[in-house]
Parts: C-alpha cells; structure tokens; sequence
C-alpha cells in the first residue's frame, strides 16, 4: 500500500506507523492510492474511509491542511495486524465575534491535547491578524488548565481569575493594547441598625486587627458578584447576627486605595430598619452582638478617635433628626443595555423634608 504525489515518488505507508503527526498540503497530493477497503479521495477536499477498531468518526479535511495522527486501524489482509493512521482537519479555534472587533474563544469547544491547541492557536491568531480581529479572550477553564503555559507561550496575558478559570487576553494590532483591565474594586457595605429603642445593632468580629481590640461595630461584608448594594447590606446583616431588616438608604460611601492586592475599595453605609429582635450570633465570624444605646456606641474611644468612623456617625444621627438624606435604591431601566439596575439618588421637596424618594 503507498501513498501516491505528485510528483509521483511513493511513500511507504509504514513511513507513517508510529509517527506522532504529519502535516500535507492537499495542493500537493492528488490522492491516496490503496485498496478500497482503506480510504478513497477525491478533489481537494478529501475524505478517507477505513475499517477500524474505533467507534470514532474521521471528520472531513479543510482545504488548507490536514493532518496525520495516531489512530488505530485494520487493513485487510494483515491479519489483525494493526498500526496508527489518523486525519484530522487542521482549523481555528471555535470562536465568535465580540462587539468590539475581537474574538471570544469558546471555552466549552478547547482542544484537550496541547499539541493540538497549539497548532490550533497560532493558526487562528495568523487568521484573526489576517480578518483585522482585535482583541483576543481566552477563558481556560479548571480541567483545562494545562493549556495556561501554552497559551502563555503564544503571547497571552493573564487578564484575571476565579475559582474555575483564568481569563487571558491577546492584543493582535501593533501598539498599545486598548482591552479593559481587570476589575479595579471590591465593594463593601456596613448596615447600621437602630431600633424603637434607639438602639444599634452591633458586633465584634473574632478575627480583628490589634488596632480594632474591643470595638462594638457594625456588621459589615461584602457585597457578592450581581448582588445589589442594598441587598447586600440585608444580608450581611442577617448571616452576622439573625435579624431581619429592610433598606431605607445608602447613607455615605466610602473610598480608599491599595486596600487588597492593590484594589481600591468602595465601602456603602445603609441604614437598615429592624423587623425583627430577636439576636442569633454567626459563631463561624461573630464573637457577640447585642443592642446598643445610640450614645454608648458613639462614644467608644475607638470612635471618638477616628475621624472616619467619627464623621459617618454623625451623618447617621444627622439622618435620625432629619438633617440630612441619604440616597434611596430606584429600579430602572435604561436603552442603552436594556436591563434593569438600580439608581442611588434623593429627592427633597421644599416644603416636606423627610427624605421620601417619590
């Protein structure tokens, strides 16, 4: 059995047994020469039939390239005897066009060998540069992880990551690369309570700074990814100390710099009104917690002391004398995206102060 060129020099088949990869151009094959039973071709996109001790299909090859791999096979007349023969087209990563001239590789659709990814990488980045494609993502999901150094190795960059993948990016044009960084911040929410009783909410955390040793404050966290501010503050609220509240406003934010692996922080003040009393410490997070008197936490050195902590009390009780209006959450919808978000804003009539978004 031989495999025919053009220019007519035969190359054995036993050439290929054991051989990782061959590549041919089919501009310079006209077709494989051998017994029916083993593969037939015709034009320049040929297609190749075989008897196999596989279940697996032999997908048709592109007109570009094709390839040769390992793959079991029986030919007639060897008697079982079996060696390696596999064609595989050669194509681009699947991927599809984003709004902005790039391209989104398709996590669920990555090839599993690195070789192959490899070869599939620089030919879909040589197409891309080709169509004038932009920017490139490329999101490696956990199991696939092995692929993180090749891609690497083709010019990508980490972009950033989560539990189960890492997002990389490429810029294919010359000059400076015009992809959007990774997100900047982290977003906190403190939720400050307070009672018929005028009585706040506080707690003190079991894991704390030397700085912070016997402080009451208030519950804290951060928000999680597509909660809404005032969600959030409801819910930290309600793990930390068992009590149910509802979002009356943002009150202040706050917003530092540097404050985790070089993140700025947003940090949101909602005032929450209590629906419930009743007190269920978190004893994963939270020491204690308990009901304390408006004048009592305030006058804790601790905030006394400092001047943040100091002045985001005094616009809490500014709010309680009806002094000052916080911003209260409006759902809207915009034509821009089409979706539904949330707008922080108030409205104070002149004749009506009490801080009533209509």
């Amino acid at each position: 059995m031989e495999l025919k060129l053009l220019d007519s020099k035969a190359i054995s088949l036993s050439k290929f047994v054991g051989s990782e990869r061959l590549f041919l151009n089919p501009r310079q094959a006209s077709g494989f020469k051998s017994s029916p039973q083993f593969c037939s071709c015709t034009g320049v996109s040929p297609k190749a039939s075989y008897l196999s001790t596989s279940n697996k299909a032999i997908s048709p090859i592109g007109e570009d390239n094709f390839g040769v791999e390992t793959f079991p096979y029986h030919i007639n007349g060897t008697n079982g005897a079996g060696s390696s023969l596999f064609v595989n087209e050669l194509r681009e990563l699947d991927a599809f066009d984003d709004e902005y001239g790039g391209v989104v590789v398709n996590p669920e659709r990555l090839p599993s060998n690195p070789n192959v990814f490899a070869s599939r990488l620089q030919s879909s980045l040589s197409q891309w540069k080709t169509k004038g494609k932009k920017g490139v993502w490329l999101k490696l999901p956990l199991e696939r992880s092995e692929l993180v150094p090749v891609a690497v190795k083709g010019g990508f960059q980490y972009h950033h990551a989560e539990r189960g993948y890492v997002m990389l990016t490429h810029w294919i044009p010359e000059g400076p690369c015009m992809l959007p960084a990774n997100a900047s911040h982290q977003v906190g929410v403190g939720g400050f309570v307070i009672n018929d009783e005028n009585e706040v909410l506080v707690v003190q955390e079991k894991h704390y700074t030397p700085a912070l040793v016997g402080l009451w404050k208030i519950p804290t966290g951060f928000i999680l990814e597509s909660e809404e501010i005032f969600t959030g503050a409801v819910r930290e609220v309600k793990e930390e100390t068992g009590i149910d509240t509802e979002f009356v406003e943002v009150i202040a934010f706050r917003h530092a710099h540097n404050v985790a692996f070089e993140k700025s922080d947003l940090f949101f003040v909602c005032m929450l009104r209590p629906l419930s009393t009743q007190i269920i410490v978190d004893d994963i997070e939270i020491e204690s917690a308990k009901w304390m008197p408006l004048v009592e936490f305030v006058e804790q050195p601790l905030i006394q002391e400092d001047h943040m902590f100091k002045k985001i009390m005094d616009i809490c009780i500014a709010r309680l004398g009806k002094r000052y209006c916080g911003l209260s959450a409006q759902p809207l919808v915009s034509k821009f995206d089409g979706k539904l978000s949330s707008l922080y804003y108030n409205i104070v009539e002149d004749q009506d102060f009490t801080c009533q978004v209509s």
